[in-house]
């Protein structure tokens, strides 16, 4: 009977708490849920003798790593992971999972948000402009991007997209204008959307160099990760393009000196607003449950990471 850890310290939703139960009830498992803890040593107490764990956006490091002895797999109930030791895991033959594509579509009906919000002003009263006829560029085409670009298609915009990963013929198929390179793509569109991971080649790629393209009245929209921007550059371009506009469901390091110098053009949601729909809430717990079960039954490990 393998120990699953359920920790969140932004706990599931109970339907989704419920659903999980279930699976882990029906499977033989003993599942136990430790939600709104206070501290990573909280954690790293309550993984001491757990086999499976699934998480949200809590950290699984070294500390944790080391002192779960039975620790097999490890399931991020999201597409990011991050927040996850990947190296640490490997070394321990602890295999790191995402749930990709369970989120999806909440992500790209945020960006939708923000970017009528951004549209119309922030809803003050002063007339904005439409998003109809105008281009949009989604850097790099994964399961939120193809999901920006249906959506951006029933506003009736004009869709390009530029991933190197992602064959030119998959993209083309979504009735996506496919450019050769990211700059092209910043010249290009009147809004920009990021789906970048963080990782060690893409941590602050979206720099002076990139963002300096970017016509008069651009906006870039980033659901991705903070770190995939470069602060200190982005002042930069608030300072030389005097209609640039950034909007994002995460907060940079320097938000309170883009607020205060650049409030109108700038927005910020209270928190990481992406997967904060009961749909994705559920879709991403109950696939990070059923992975637990398929590794553990039949050693399946289709959405490895590390």
């Amino acid at each position: 009977m393998p120990k699953v850890l359920v920790a969140t310290d932004k706990p599931f939703a109970k339907v989704a708490v419920d659903q999980i139960k279930s699976l882990f009830d029906h499977a033989g498992y003993d599942c136990r849920f430790f939600e709104k803890y206070k501290s990573q040593e909280e954690l790293v107490e309550a993984a001491k003798d757990a086999e499976a764990i699934i998480i949200r956006s809590d950290i699984i490091d070294l500390e944790v790593l080391k002192n779960a002895p039975k620790l097999k797999i490890v399931v991020r109930a999201g597409a990011g992971y991050d927040n996850v030791d990947l190296a640490a895991a490997a070394e321990r033959n602890v295999v790191v999972m995402n749930t990709p594509g369970q989120n999806s579509n909440a992500v790209a009906e945020l960006i939708f948000g923000l970017l009528v919000y951004q549209a119309r002003n922030g809803f003050n009263g002063t007339a904005g402009t439409e998003l109809k006829g105008k281009k949009i560029g989604i850097h790099a085409y994964g399961n939120v991007g193809s999901n920006v670009a249906r959506i951006a298609k029933g506003f009736g915009m004009e869709v390009y997209a530029h991933d190197p990963y992602v064959p030119k013929e998959s993209i083309e198929a979504d009735g996506v204008q496919v450019l050769d390179n990211s700059a092209e793509l910043y010249a290009t569109c009147d809004f920009v959307s990021l789906h970048l991971p963080a990782n060690k080649y893409t941590i602050k790629s979206i720099n002076y160099d990139l963002l300096s393209h970017m016509k008069a009245d651009a906006t870039l929209v980033n659901t991705a990760r903070k770190e995939v921007i470069d602060e200190d550059d982005l002042l930069k371009i608030f300072a030389q393009n005097e209609t640039f506009h950034y909007i994002s469901d995460i907060a940079p390091d320097n938000k309170a000196t883009l607020e205060k110098d650049y409030g109108s053009r700038c927005f910020f949601t209270l928190k990481k607003m992406g997967a904060q729909t009961a749909e994705a809430n559920i879709n991403a717990g109950i696939a990070a449950a059923k992975q637990i079960i398929g590794f553990f039954e039949e050693g399946i490990t289709t959405f490895k990471v590390n």
